[in-house]
Order: structure tokens, then C-alpha cells, then sequence
């Protein structure tokens, strides 16, 4: 049996007819969502994988280690999704305070960070805002702040026609619901998450990304707030503690099929089929989470040990070593700020870090240099190029 996936609503755009879809409200129905035995599968292995990730974030003195790398290593990938080219170099570098060299795709993916970082606190306050359209719209103004897409109405619901692929909505690959029927989408959507549904969590949030990706509410930034939603989500519903999970590095890996599957749900209403997609794609970046914080975990206890041990380090040296994987880039102001010290005493314990081998200065110049914890950045940098 066919299953409905929504209606169309024909209207005519600058002379032409624009077919607009307006997605089935969730959950999938007529007939209801059915968990195969390929998904029935997939999700205990996508449970255990999250669960693996959690241990890996416990077991550590301190989950800063890995939420700094983590979160900016999404916000520049999801980013890049959207065309960005900026690196976790470049990023890391300006909140170093240091100029960077791709200054417009750096506000992007900073931006992100501080959308993530705002969303989170308001969740956590006993008054702050829920999870819903309000909250996604402070999130997208904060997004959008400075950045390409400022005059695409940040914060706001769309209240025009968007489209996506082509050139116009006459010959777009994909044109969501017309503006007028976007807020009544989105509070069924809200309400939906809200509200009692006997499917796991993990299922829940995949539907919901897709909704949202079709309801396309803004004129720009959707799939950006679309994968911050599922790390909302994820943090949410107490799947994790934190945005320890990256979706997309297998969003991005997947890119293609990504597409397609989105396109099956909208065309034929194959929400199994995207199921199946998102569960591998939440044990696959799970699994790498994973392995990317036994790394890290690895690396720091290592540089730990040998600054410690040192004939002839310092306690300054010490300080300074524990605060890297929250500063991975250096610079002697910022090494001056960190450590509460003087000029001479920052230089000193730079230039000791850098003969143990633990920072490398990364410009060449004599003066305003720039230093990377490699060994921190190495185990950061896959699949960010």
C-alpha cells in the first residue's frame, strides 16, 4: 500500500505554476511507520554505539576535552555541507584572535557554534525558552548574524516562496510548502515532538529532521538549524549528555544518498527506507566519536605525562598544557590572558612547549606567531577538508 506523503497546492509565481508541497503531519500514517527487521536491527546497534559514546565522555577527567573539538569540528562540517571552505585551522585560529584567511566562512561556522551554545543554556534554564519554533528562530538569528544570508529575514519565518535546486520555483528540483502554511506545519511538527508517540526516541528525531527539512521555514540556513535540531534532540530526550555526536560527518560522507532519501519520503513516502539511512548514520558517527575521544583522551594524557615529567618544566608549563584542548591554537597574548602571567614568563613557557614537541608555531614569522597543539588537531582534522 502506497502511503500519503502529503498534497500539493498549484499556484501561478511570475507567470508560471509552481507546484509547492505541504508535507503529512508526523507520524507517518495510512499505513504507520513499520520497523523491518533491517531497521529492528539497526537501532539497538545505533542505541549501542550512542551508549559506547556516553562511557567514552564519562570516562574522561573532564567532557571539555572532547565538546570543544567536537562541537566546532559540526559546526564547520555542516557548514561545509552548505559550501563553506573554511578549516578547523582557520576557525580555531580566529577564536585565538587571530585574523583568518577566509574571514566570511569562518562567521558561519562560529556562528553555529554559538546558535548550538545559546539553544543549549535556554534548555537548561528552568525558564528558558523550549524546544520549539520560537527557540529555532532565536537559534537561526543567531545564525545568520553577519554572515552571508543576513538579509534573507534571520529569526524570522519565511514569508515567501523558497525552492530548492534550479533557478526559480517554476523549475526547481524541490519547492516546500507555501509561505502562508508554514506556521501551521511547524506547529504541528512542535506539538508532534511534544506529545506522546510510542516510537523510540532515535526514530523520533530522524523523522522530525526530515519534517523540518521539507517544511523549509527560512529562506536560508534550514539545513543547518535542520542538523541542529538533532543535536538538540539527541541532548533532549537523554540520549546523550551532550553534542557529542557530529551526524554530519556521515551526512556529509553519505551526501548523495542523503539527498535520495529525503526525496523517497517526499515522493513515496519510504520513511523505512530513511530509517534505515539515519540509524547507520548515527552508529557510524557514533562509532567515530568514539574512537576520536579515546584519541584525544590518549594524546593529552601522553603530553600530560611528558610536560610533568620534564626536568625542567614549570608550573606555568603544566597550566598551560591542560587549558590546550580548550585553546588548541595559541598565541602569546592569549597565552598571557590564559595563564595570568608576565610577557617573558608566556614566552618562556611557549618556547618549552614547542621543544617538547607539543606546540608547533604554524606561520613562519618572526612576530605575531601562532601555535597549534598538533597532536590535538591531528586527531580533530579527518573528513574537515
Amino acid at each position: 500500500m502506497k502511503r500519503a506523503t502529503g498534497t500539493y497546492r498549484v499556484t501561478k509565481l511570475d507567470g508560471e505554476e509552481v507546484r509547492a508541497f505541504i508535507p503529512a503531519s508526523l507520524p507517518p500514517a495510512k499505513p504507520p511507520l513499520s520497523l523491518d527487521d533491517q531497521s529492528t536491527k539497526a537501532l539497538p546497534d545505533a542505541m549501542a554505539a550512542i551508549g559506547r559514546l556516553s562511557v567514552a565522555a564519562d570516562m574522561v577527567p573532564s567532557s571539555d576535552w572532547f565538546l570543544y573539538g567536537f562541537v566546532r569540528k559540526e559546526a564547520l562540517i555542516t557548514s561545509q555541507i552548505e559550501g563553506t571552505q573554511a578549516t578547523l585551522q582557520d576557525v580555531l585560529t580566529f577564536e585565538a584572535g587571530e585574523q583568518p584567511q577566509r574571514p566570511d566562512d569562518v562567521r558561519d561556522v562560529c556562528n553555529y557554534v554559538e546558535a548550538l551554545t545559546y539553544t543549549r543554556k535556554e534548555l537548561a534554564r528552568p525558564k528558558g525558552l523550549p524546544l520549539a519554533t520560537r527557540l529555532l528562530c532565536e537559534a537561526h538569528k543567531r545564525l545568520m548574524k553577519g554572515a552571508r544570508g543576513s538579509d534573507k529575514q534571520p529569526g524570522e519565518i519565511r514569508r515567501s516562496q523558497n525552492w530548492i535546486g534550479g533557478s526559480r520555483p517554476g523549475n526547481a528540483r524541490f519547492v516546500p510548502p507555501p509561505p502562508e502554511v508554514v506556521p501551521e506545519a511547524l506547529a504541528k511538527l512542535e506539538k508532534w515532538i511534544h506529545a506522546r508517540d510510542p516510537l523510540p526516541p532515535l526514530v523520533r528525531i530522524g523523522l522530525a529532521h526530515v519534517q523540518f527539512e521539507t517544511i523549509h521555514p527560512f529562506l536560508d540556513g534550514n539545513g543547518r538549524i535542520g542538523r541542529l535540531l538533532i543535536a538538540l534532540l539527541v541532548e533532549h530526550w537523554g540520549l546523550l549528555k551532550a553534542p557529542l555526536l557530529y551526524l554530519s560527518v556521515a551526512f556529509k560522507r553519505h551526501r548523495q544518498n542523503y539527498y535520495e532519501h529525503l526525496n523517497a519520503v517526499r515522493v513515496d513516502g519510504d520513511w523505512e527506507g530513511w530509517t534505515r539511512f539515519f540509524l547507520a548514520c548515527v552508529t557510524e558517527a557514533a562509532d567515530d566519536a568514539v574512537a576520536s575521544a579515546q584519541k584525544l583522551f590518549a594524546v593529552t594524557n601522553a603530553d600530560r605525562a611528558k610536560t610533568a615529567a620534564h626536568p625542567k618544566t614549570t608550573v606555568a608549563a603544566i597550566r598551560l598544557m591542560d587549558s590546550l584542548p580548550s585553546n588548541p591554537i595559541i598565541t602569546l597574548p592569549l597565552a598571557i590572558k590564559l595563564l595570568d602571567v608576565s610577557k617573558p614568563t608566556a614566552v618562556r613557557t611557549i618556547d618549552f612547549l614547542q621543544d617538547v614537541g607539543i606546540l608547533r608555531e604554524t606561520t613562519g614569522k618572526r612576530r605575531d606567531r601562532v601555535y597549534a597543539y598538533h597532536h590535538y588537531l591531528q586527531v580533530l582534522t579527518p573528513d574537515t577538508d
